[in-house]
């Protein structure tokens, strides 16, 4: 089967690669940002945070920990995250203690885990001594390890009680190098507001209806997969698993974010830089290479397959006349119909294994999809057909029947 490699760009998926494909954002904070950013490249967006940040400028601990750095001279103090030293230095300023904490950091050896930390670091008026260029908590580990620790005080500015950077346990490990650590905990992770919206995003992956799913942190990794081991077999975490494995994409910030999956061997897209603008630049080239299918169909023509959008190129050049084809935005049940032909373009599937394809392996609340019944089952596909034609419009002569057999995309064997 000839699978068609395009001679001229389509304009609309140039401007927008991600038409189409939905993408889940589990982001708690700048998940606007990263909306934003997808849906701006053609994306449609299912939010779901699976975590939520509470800032603890107000908790007893965070205060009881800044008065443990006041006590007596730090050796050493560790920015992990700019936000996170952000909000140490502005509940400082709301108990009075700005001051006081401003000297002892002064007289400390600033050390940070990467630029962002820095840019808080610097913008606090403090000069970091040491910046990790991986963004990883391991190397904040050995530079420190390696000038020796043993007997120093070292305060470390945690976030939550499940770290996202923690690709090592800094503390335990520089305690276990026998430092005397202060962990100042500036925030928590907690449940999020909406558990409904996280329930939604585990049966919308088992039932691949997004096609990726973009991480920020790797707590949210983590929830996601607890909040699927609490459903029943049909949502539950082996199928999440199997989901992310194969069809529905990871994308994750940065490599921290990525353990949990990788642990699960499960295949990440990735940017070269933590960062929210390098990750949707990233699925923008990732998901399209992976998602976009592209056939020889009869008459010249190419069919494009991009999640649920479909376009049907002529060999012509365009233009003005004939300009090129505007996509069709096709229903989710609809394209999942196209994408089981499109798999082996021009080979027949009968009506069985359409429905074996499609409307079996989509649960919908736990519940079978089908009525029982095979003159149920096939005016179920046959009706769906004739929409799918429909939607098609001009190009609806693409799905063709073959009589008593089933159906076949129009493509040359």
């Amino acid at each position: 089967m000839e699978i068609a490699t395009m001679t001229r760009a389509v304009p609309v998926l140039a401007e927008q690669p991600l038409l189409g494909l939905t993408v889940a954002v589990t982001a708690d904070r700048r998940r606007e940002d990263l909306t934003a950013l997808l849906r701006r490249r053609g994306a449609r967006v299912l939010e779901a945070p699976t975590l939520r940040l509470v800032p603890l400028e107000d908790d007893a601990e965070l205060r009881a920990a800044t008065g443990e750095c006041l006590r007596e001279q730090l050796d050493y103090v560790v920015a992990t995250t700019g936000r996170g030293w952000r909000g140490w230095i502005s509940a400082a300023e709301g108990w009075g203690l700005a001051e006081e904490l401003d000297r002892a950091l002064h007289r400390t050896v600033v050390v940070s885990r990467g630029p962002k930390a820095t840019g808080a670091v610097r913008a606090s008026g403090l000069r970091e001594e040491f910046s990790a260029a991986s963004e990883l908590c391991s190397e904040v580990r050995d530079y420190l390890i390696g000038r020796g620790v043993a007997g120093k005080r070292i305060a470390v500015q945690q976030y939550g009680s499940l770290d996202p950077g923690a690709d090592c346990d800094l503390a335990l490990e520089l305690r276990a190098a026998g430092a005397q650590v202060v962990a100042v905990p500036v925030y928590r992770w907690v449940e999020p507001e909406d558990k409904l919206a996280v329930d939604r995003l585990v049966e919308a992956i088992v039932a691949r209806e997004v096609h990726a799913v973009a991480f920020t942190s790797a707590p949210g990794v983590s929830a996601l997969l607890d909040a699927a081991a609490a459903r029943d077999a049909v949502f539950g975490r082996d199928r999440v698993l199997a989901a992310l494995r194969e069809q529905v994409a990871a994308a994750c910030v940065g490599p921290v974010c990525a353990g949990p999956l990788l642990a699960h061997e499960i295949p990440v897209i990735q940017p070269d830089r933590a960062r929210l603008g390098a990750l949707a630049a990233q699925i923008c080239r990732d998901l399209p290479e992976r998602m976009r299918q592209e056939i020889a169909v009869e008459q010249g023509r190419t069919l494009i397959i991009q999640g649920n959008a479909v376009l049907v190129q002529a060999e012509r050049e365009p233009d003005v006349e004939h300009p090129d084809p505007d996509p069709v935005l096709l229903p989710p049940l609809l394209a999942a119909v196209l994408a089981a032909l499109a798999q082996r373009p021009g080979w027949v599937l009968s009506r069985a294994e359409l429905l074996r394809r499609v409307w079996h392996p989509r649960p919908l609340g736990g519940s079978a999809v089908l009525a029982p019944g095979p003159q149920r089952d096939q005016h179920l596909v046959e009706s769906t057909i004739a929409r799918l034609r429909t939607a098609l419009g001009e190009h609806g002569d693409l799905i063709r029947t073959v009589t008593k057999r089933g159906y076949r995309l129009a493509a040359d064997v």
